[in-house]
């Protein structure tokens, strides 16, 4: 950092975006940034829009698809991260009991773990193209069009 005669403060810094910030700008050469319009009834109405679409049947269909694969999926996961942590610290004669020539149970059992990581993030997204992503899509246009209708959204 250096300083000018002026006063500035100028960087050296090749990363730092100082015009595109407003930094390291004099007083002088910086712009008031203009007046911003007083909000008038669009926000409330859009507001209200968004409202309306939270209460709709179609927008708690999809939270509900969302909600009966997401909990169960992550009850289940964090069940199966305990009960490997519990066995490890517990039953470490267990884990390390050999499987197949110096791979042992825990070495499999944490592969599973990461298995099974896989396996859920596939699920999952599998699950939402299927069964959420149109609905959510339509839902979303439908907003779009009805803030647009009342003025909410540009």
């Amino acid at each position: 950092m250096q300083r000018s005669n002026a006063g500035d403060v100028t960087y050296d810094d090749p990363w730092y975006d100082a015009l595109a910030s407003g930094w390291g700008e004099s007083a002088a050469s910086a712009a008031l940034p203009p007046d911003r319009p007083e909000p008038d009834a669009a926000p409330a109405a859009a507001a209200d829009i968004y409202l309306e679409v939270q209460r709709s049947a179609a927008f708690q269909e999809v939270r509900r698809r969302y909600r009966r694969f997401v909990v169960p999926g992550a009850v289940a996961f964090l069940l199966w991260y305990v009960a490997y942590v519990v066995t490890a610290t517990t039953v470490p004669g267990l884990m390390a009991r050999p499987v197949a020539g110096a791979v042992n149970v825990g070495m499999v059992a944490g592969l599973g773990q990461l298995l099974t990581t896989f396996l859920l993030t596939w699920a999952y997204v599998r699950h939402a193209r299927l069964r959420r992503d149109r609905a959510a899509l339509e839902l979303r246009w439908d907003t779009q069009e009805l803030a647009r209708g009342r003025g909410g959204a540009s």
